[in-house]
């Protein structure tokens, strides 16, 4: 089973990135919270991974910390929930969030999740309010970790991390975000960051 990829990040999209381990590359499916944790391509870069196996496919998924993967598991154990609305689950919420929004019941909290509908989130916060009750430790979890920024790397300020996590709704790869934002003051507001950076990126157009 693998379990964990290190190695060099080749390139990567909202919803997967590719990595070069050994020279052997590996292509993962991945949430966009994940996505916005990922440093820029040719950088050192640690995913967890899962391993789904099917009759005609082996797919490796990839996270950005234990927590964020663990929560893949459960939802995935979810009857009707497979790995592709696993990740939209988690690129709607990060782990924290999904977390306190199935032990609140909110349902209409829930629906915002693309392909989820109003019987479906109902289903999902029945179905994962028993198992998370028992693993109170997700409560705390947050996504992105410092661990899986490029060795020697300091972590992102909080104005950064959410602007790259806005232009990355927006569509943009990360990669765009990463060029828009390069060298701008992290200390300026999460508004300014983001009306500078989609400057940056009109003027390149």
């Amino acid at each position: 089973m693998i379990t964990l990829l290190h190695g060099t990040l080749v390139e990567a999209s909202p919803s997967a990135a590719v990595l070069d381990v050994g020279g052997v590359g590996f292509e993962l499916g991945i949430s966009g919270t994940t996505a916005a944790s990922l440093p820029v391509p040719g950088s050192d870069c640690r995913l967890f991974c899962r391993l789904q196996v099917r009759e005609d496919a082996l797919t490796l998924f990839g996270f950005a910390s234990k927590e964020e993967r663990t929560m893949f598991d459960r939802l995935v154990a979810v009857s009707g929930v497979g790995p592709r609305l696993a990740l939209a689950v988690l690129t709607t919420f990060t782990v924290g969030q999904l977390y306190t929004v199935v032990m609140a019941e909110d349902a209409r909290g829930m629906a915002t999740v693309p392909g989820v509908g109003k019987k479906t989130a109902q289903r999902l916060i029945l179905e994962l309010k028993s198992v998370f009750a028992k693993d109170r430790g997700l409560l705390a979890a947050e996504v992105p970790s410092a661990g899986q920024l490029p060795l020697g790397a300091e972590p992102a300020s909080s104005a950064v991390d959410d602007a790259r996590a806005a232009l990355l709704s927006m569509g943009f790869s990360p990669q765009e975000a990463e060029l828009a934002l390069d060298g701008l003051d992290g200390a300026q507001r999460v508004e300014d960051l983001l009306a500078s950076a989609l400057k940056r990126i009109g003027m390149e157009a």
